[in-house]
């Protein structure tokens, strides 16, 4: 082609930087194209991404990483899922499990077989039917088969725990053998041209750099996205009013559990992240209804094991960029915007803005009709994972504080309403193509809040109830056989990847 792209420089290392670095390096492989990545020694990895979703398999694959290596160099655990504490009600708990629930039978949905069986007097939980919940309440653990033998083992998704220090420090190892070039500098000043597209970085050792394409992994203040091409920011804040964190590492106390475990508290929520060498604990709050130091004080009532470091507080303005690629400029990361890690999302999403980026990959035109299809995808995917994590919210009983008393009446976007009203009459979910979370994992998180349709698809009363109660019970027995044959999370990684 003669117009391609020759040069992309990623501004800003980290998990974002050093994973743009590292897939594009694997996909554009023999293309030419030159990859660099400015990156400041004296900027400090936020670090607050290090629960993930089951696509980090994916990237894995795909920038062509050896997955054992990667486990062991970043002191990974496995996760299947979060378990939600006091979230209803205090006291009260449910999770969310990766992967299928059930086995659809004769063509209907499982959640409507599940819900005429419990019509019909069965007293069989949701999650009873999720090979990865029940793994994760026995603290079982085998990587799922590339070649699943039954339906068990092709249902449960698996993601990992990982430091976030490691990932950055990994990546860019791998992909300074690959060629990448790493330039140690911060940039200075940003030149733009006539057409308000990105022409050159001065960095402070006086370097002038040019480059075709700029990644702006820059974090929250988006160097290049916002301070120099001033895209503007989407605040959903009314929405979602927590818009601080409060950060502390602690020694671990047990053996790692394979999930994240978020806990609601009187002005947010606390993760808990296990670790093979260490957990992660934070405290994400809303500042109109807690204090710096009062967060501070309840992370560390709660957290166990010796403190490894110093408690950080981190502000963020829940939201996103307007245009997440504008010009010769695509913002990656906290550049791009923020959602709260409630579902761990962060990874993904710098994953899928590379995907996406990946399938409109520009040449030197820098077709508009190619960056705004690419802006209105991912534009999408922030909007589902928003109304995803409101649902978290909206739906609490709890009244016990301020802050839950407010979700109580709290805003809620067209898209969300609409999607609960037409699950409240029968219990159906539209799943739209290219959506990340599934109707399984939205029925989760209903489930546990208590919330059931009020009707179940009429043609499910066709069934015999007999047979239909059979059949569930089945599956129930399957999944406790497989899970039984299955070693302990602990067990399975210091016998296949324990961290170096």
């Amino acid at each position: 082609m003669q117009n391609a792209l020759r040069s992309i420089c990623i501004v800003g290392g980290g998990t974002a930087g050093w994973m743009a670095a590292t897939l594009l390096s694997s996909v554009l492989r023999g293309s030419g194209v030159q990859i660099s990545v400015v990156e400041s020694a004296d900027i400090p990895t936020i670090g607050v991404g290090e629960s993930t979703v089951p696509s980090i398999m994916d990237f894995i694959q795909a920038s062509q990483i050896n997955l054992k290596d990667f486990i062991q160099a970043t002191s990974a655990s496995f996760k299947l899922g979060i378990r939600f504490d006091d979230w209803l009600l205090p006291g009260e708990r449910f999770f969310h499990p990766f992967g299928r629930t059930g086995k659809d039978i004769n063509g209907f949905e499982f959640y409507q077989a599940w819900l005429k069986s419990r019509a019909d007097g069965s007293d069989a939980a949701w999650l009873d039917y999720s090979p990865g919940a029940v793994m994760a309440q026995q603290q079982r653990f085998m990587l799922r088969p590339k070649q699943p033998q039954n339906w068990v083992q092709a249902s449960y998704a698996q993601a990992l725990h990982l430091d976030a220090v490691l990932v950055a420090r990994f990546l860019r190892e791998l992909c300074q053998k690959r060629g990448v070039q790493r330039i140690e500098a911060t940039v200075d000043k940003v030149e733009l041209d006539q057409r308000v597209f990105i022409h050159a970085l001065i960095l402070d050792n006086g370097t002038r750099l040019k480059s075709d394409f700029f990644i702006d992994c820059t974090g929250f203040k988006g160097l290049l996205i916002e301070q120099s091409l001033q895209t503007g920011y989407q605040d959903w804040s009314d929405y979602l009013p927590c818009n601080r964190a409060v950060t502390i590492q602690t020694e671990n106390v047990a053996p790692p559990a394979p999930y994240t475990v978020a806990t609601a508290h009187d002005a947010g929520w606390r993760w808990t992240i296990p670790l093979q060498h260490r957990s992660g604990n934070g405290y994400v709050f809303a500042s109109q209804f807690c204090s710096d130091d009062q967060a501070l004080d309840t992370l560390l009532s709660q957290v166990s094991g010796k403190r490894l470091n110093e408690p950080r507080v981190i502000p963020f303005v829940t939201g996103k960029r307007k245009k997440i690629w504008h010009n010769n400029c695509l913002a990656l990361g906290l550049a791009s915007g923020f959602l709260e890690p409630l579902e761990s999302t962060a990874i993904h999403l710098v994953y899928k803005t590379l995907v996406h980026f990946i399938k409109h990959f520009p040449d030197r035109d820098f077709d508009a009709d190619n960056t705004q299809s690419f802006n209105q995808k991912i534009d999408q995917d922030y909007q589902e994972i928003r109304d995803f994590i409101i649902l978290h919210y909206c739906t609490s009983k709890r009244q016990d504080s301020d802050f839950w008393r407010w979700c109580q009446t709290m805003p809620v976007p067209d898209t969300l309403r609409e999607k609960l009203r037409v699950f409240q009459q029968r219990g159906q979910l539209e799943h739209t193509p290219g959506q990340f979370f599934s109707s399984d994992s939205w029925y989760a998180i209903l489930e546990g809040m208590q919330l059931r349709p009020q009707k179940y698809h009429p043609l499910l009363d066709a069934f015999n109830t007999q047979d239909l109660a059979r059949i569930l019970n089945d599956n129930r027995q399957q999944i406790l056989s497989q899970v039984q044959k299955m070693p302990s999370h602990d067990d399975y990684l210091q016998a296949h990847c324990p961290a170096r």
